[in-house]
């Protein structure tokens, strides 16, 4: 035991190897059969299973805007046979996901889609398309 009178010296404690300036050590937990190589196949690094692209998360890549794709500048509300593709069974808008349509070009489908009703070139519900069929 020491006195009170002295300094208190502390042992120096056992350190790992410094990695060398620039350089930081990566964790790689070794594989259960003793083998060092990088892990391949689901949860690797990106391009581990022998691709060069990353994988994406949430299933697959958007659609292309139609619209944009085909440079149309504005929606025309005449034309119906374009826009009862964007009109369910049901005389419902569809929503941006189904038709893959950008922000810009679903809001003027809605309005073209909402004058082609106002002049009854499209149904506004259901029992409008029944009784535009019994003709």
């Amino acid at each position: 035991m020491q006195s009170e009178d002295q300094p208190r010296t502390e042992a120096p404690a056992a350190s790992a190897p410094a990695a060398p300036a620039g350089e930081t050590r990566e964790f790689r937990p070794r594989r259960p059969d003793g083998d060092d190589r990088p892990r391949r196949g689901p949860g690797g690094p990106p391009g581990a299973d022998g691709e060069d692209r990353p994988k994406r998360r949430g299933g697959r890549r958007r659609r292309v805007c139609i619209m944009c794709a085909d440079h149309i500048k504005f929606v025309d509300y005449k034309n119906v046979s374009f826009l009862r593709r964007f009109v369910s069974d049901r005389a419902r808008i569809e929503t941006r996901r189904k038709t893959s349509a950008c922000a810009k070009h679903q809001r003027a489908l809605a309005t073209a889609i909402k004058r082609a009703r106002h002049l009854a070139l499209l149904p506004y519900t259901a029992e409008h398309i029944r009784v535009s069929q019994g003709r």
